[in-house]
C-alpha cells in the first residue's frame, strides 16, 4: 500500500487523539494510502521527541515551519491552541499541503475567512468529529428521506463543566487574542456544525453571551475573563424552522452533554453525546420513544464492530474522521466540514455575538 506522510503539529490530548487515530486507521477502513507518521512538532523539542518515540512518529521538530517544509510530509494535522491555527493552516497551504485542523477554525472572522480563501480548489478537513458517530449518520439520512416530515425546530444544548468551579485557574482560555469566544467557540461550535448538518442553512439568529465567573486566579494574582461562559440563543432556519441553543462551561455535573432534539411534523429525534450510541425516536401514533442503538448496519459502526451493542468511543470518532479525511484526500469522498464549511460556522457564531452586543436580530447576509 501506498503510504501518506503525516505531520502532527501539538503533543496534548489532541495531539495524542489525532496519533492514534492515524495510527488505527489503516487497520479499521479499507485505504488506498496508509498514513505514514512522518514529523511531530511541539514547541518545547524533547517532549516532541518524547511523543515521537511513544507514538511512532520517524522524525520530531521544535519548529512547526520545519514540519510544514519537509518533503516527506504531504498533510499537515494542526492541534495548537486556537490563535495558531490561521497561522499554521496558511503557511501549509502555501507549502502545497492539504490540511487537517482542529476546531474552532480560528480566533476571529477575519483569519476565517483568510483560511477559506486560501483554501479554494484545496483539501481541508475540520475537527468536528462528533458529526462521524454513527447515530448522527442515522439521524441525517431519516431526515433526509422524510422519515420526520417537515421540519420544524431544532433544541440543542452543550454542557460541561470544565469551568465550573471559580476555583479553576486562568489560562489561554480565557484569552480573548488566546481562544477567541469561549464556550462559544469551544462548545458551540459543535453545536452549529450539528444544526447545519442536520437541519440547513441558518438565516438569522438571536442570542446573548455571558461571562459567569469574571475573574480566576494566576500566579500573580487575579486576571479577568475576557469571553463566554454561556450563551443562549434563537436561529431562524432557512427552511423555516427554528432552533433554540444553550451552550455552558460552567454547568456542573455535565461532562459531554452535546444533545439535540430536531421535531418535525411527524416526529421527534433525540441524541446525547453522552450516550453516543443511541438515538431516540417518537412517530406519529407510537406509543412512546423508542431507543435505537448503534450497530454494523449503522455506518462507520460496522467497520469496528461486527455487532449492536458493543459500543463506539471518542477514539472510535476521530479514527472515523481520519478515515474521512484519508478517503476525502484520494477523491473518493467529499471532504466536510471543509474550510468553506467552517466559515459558516465561524459566521454564525459571530452573529450570535454580535446578537447579543447590538441586542437584536443578526442576519447572516451582514456577515
Amino acid at each position: 500500500m501506498a503510504r501518506l506522510g503525516v505531520g502532527l503539529i501539538g503533543t496534548g490530548f489532541m495531539g495524542k487523539a489525532h496519533a492514534l487515530a492515524f495510527s488505527a486507521a489503516a487497520s479499521v477502513f479499507d485505504l488506498d494510502r496508509r498514513p505514514h507518521l512522518a514529523v511531530l512538532a511541539d514547541a518545547d523539542a524533547r517532549r516532541a521527541e518524547a511523543c515521537a518515540e511513544r507514538w511512532g512518529f520517524e522524525a520530531s521538530t521544535g519548529d512547526w515551519r520545519a514540519l510544514i517544509a519537509e518533503p516527506r510530509v504531504e498533510v499537515v494535522a494542526i492541534t495548537t491552541p486556537n490563535h495558531l491555527h490561521a497561522e499554521m493552516a496558511l503557511a501549509a497551504l502555501a507549502a502545497g499541503k492539504a490540511v487537517y485542523c482542529e476546531k474552532p477554525m480560528a480566533t476571529g472572522l477575519a483569519d476565517a475567512r483568510r483560511m477559506a480563501e486560501a483554501a479554494r480548489g484545496r483539501r481541508t478537513l475540520l475537527g468536528y468529529n462528533y458529526l462521524r458517530g454513527p447515530a448522527i449518520g442515522l439521524a441525517k439520512s431519516m431526515i433526509a428521506a422524510g422519515e420526520l416530515g417537515e421540519i420544524v425546530a431544532f433544541k440543542g444544548r452543550f454542557a460541561e463543566d470544565y469551568m465550573a468551579d471559580p476555583a479553576v485557574p486562568h489560562s489561554w482560555r480565557c484569552v480573548r487574542a488566546l481562544a477567541g469566544s469561549g464556550a462559544l467557540g469551544d462548545l458551540g461550535s459543535h453545536l452549529i456544525g450539528f444544526a447545519l448538518h442536520l437541519v440547513g442553512e441558518v438565516q438569522a439568529v438571536s442570542g446573548e453571551v455571558s461571562t459567569v465567573i469574571a475573574e480566576r486566579s494566576t500566579a500573580r494574582g487575579k486576571a479577568p475573563v475576557e469571553n463566554d461562559d454561556q450563551v443562549h440563543a434563537v436561529l431562524r432556519f432557512a427552511n423555516g424552522a427554528r432552533g433554540v441553543i444553550d451552550i455552558s462551561r460552567v454547568a456542573w455535573g455535565y461532562k459531554n452533554h452535546l444533545a439535540v432534539e430536531i421535531t418535525g411534523t411527524k416526529g421527534t429525534l433525540a441524541f446525547n453525546q453522552e450516550r453516543l450510541n443511541e438515538l431516540r425516536l417518537f412517530r406519529k401514533g407510537d406509543a412512546g420513544f423508542a431507543t435505537i442503538l448503534a450497530g454494523p448496519q449503522h455506518p462507520p459502526y460496522g467497520a469496528f464492530s461486527p455487532a449492536a451493542g458493543h459500543q463506539l468511543g471518542y477514539g472510535d470518532l476521530k479514527t472515523a474522521e481520519v478515515g474521512h479525511l484519508l478517503a476525502g484526500l484520494a477523491g473518493s469522498d467529499a471532504l466536510y466540514p471543509n474550510f468553506a464549511a467552517g466559515l459558516v460556522i465561524e459566521r454564525i457564531a459571530a452573529a450570535i455575538e454580535r446578537a447579543s452586543t447590538e441586542r437584536r436580530w443578526v442576519d447572516l447576509a451582514e456577515l
